[in-house]
């Protein structure tokens, strides 16, 4: 079975280019903020990987400029395609399972990928790998166990509902493999991995229309897998759509945890 075939939100449904555009607007600002603190510049080589939409290869084509280059990899291109340019070289290519390119990067940054990958150990030493001395890696994950409800004010029928459905994603999300509390590892793993001027902080969007447009596509998108496992009715999805669509319910996401480091001289 590939990474693909692993992966619950496949990029192939049309919900995942609606999930992409919620994700883009609630997580680029904090993603570039940091980038833009790691001091990325104009002829900076940069590597996203599993970079789903266009938004964030598109941003850092802007800021490397002509004399840049940008690397957009993900198992399924679809969404990512459009952000083709001059600058950004769109290619497929799954971390989880094959090589890293054959070149050096000033950067390397996933977002929502390594929680999703099973060999997400080796997948990290591979973005390592192709770090220049002074490289910096930038790894962006959530962390559903750390916060594990959709409705933190869980005051009425509505929001139990919602949390019931946010239990039964994630555990189709474990059933696939993924590392519910892998976002709290970040800084642990990026300093034994021998990284240095390591640092981590967490961003955690609640109550934002986004969060909704998130929730709804998202549950599109894995409803059949829902009720399957037996994890919601039909109904229930049905009236847990119809709620979000009040705008009256207060919706999270899990927290985001971002941690950077740099790849020392000579090593590691």
């Amino acid at each position: 079975m590939t990474e693909g075939e692993r992966y619950l939100l496949d990029n192939q449904q049309p919900e995942a280019g609606e999930r992409f555009g919620s994700l883009s607007v609630l997580f680029d600002p904090s993603t570039f903020r940091h980038i833009g603190d790691l001091g990325i510049g104009a002829g900076w080589r940069c590597w996203e990987v599993g970079a789903g939409g266009p938004s964030v290869p598109s941003w850092l084509a802007g800021r490397v400029g002509p004399a840049g280059r940008v690397l957009a990899t993900d198992i399924d291109i679809s969404w990512t395609r459009e952000a083709t340019n001059a600058v950004v070289e769109v290619r497929r290519h799954d971390i989880g399972a094959e090589d890293p390119p054959a070149e050096v990067f000033d950067l390397v940054h996933a977002r929502l990928v390594l929680v999703h990958v099973c060999d997400r150990d080796n997948a990290l030493r591979s973005m390592i790998r192709v770090l220049r001395p002074g490289g910096w890696l930038f790894i962006e994950d959530a962390d559903p166990a750390l916060q594990p409800l959709l409705c933190p004010d869980e005051h009425g029928p509505a929001q139990r509902l919602a949390n019931k459905l946010r239990a039964g994603f994630r555990k189709l999300l474990a059933q696939r493999g993924a590392d519910l509390s892998y976002g709290r590892k970040l800084p642990r793993l990026l300093r034994d991995a021998g990284l240095s001027d390591v640092a981590a902080d967490a961003f955690f969007p609640l109550t934002s229309p986004a969060c909704s447009d998130l929730e709804a596509a998202t549950v599109r998108q894995i409803r059949a897998g829902l009720i399957a496992q037996g994890y919601a009715t039909a109904d229930e999805i049905d009236q847990h759509l119809a709620n979000i669509a009040t705008g009256q319910l207060d919706l999270a996401t899990a927290p985001m945890i971002s941690a950077w480091g740099r790849r020392p001289p000579g090593g590691p």
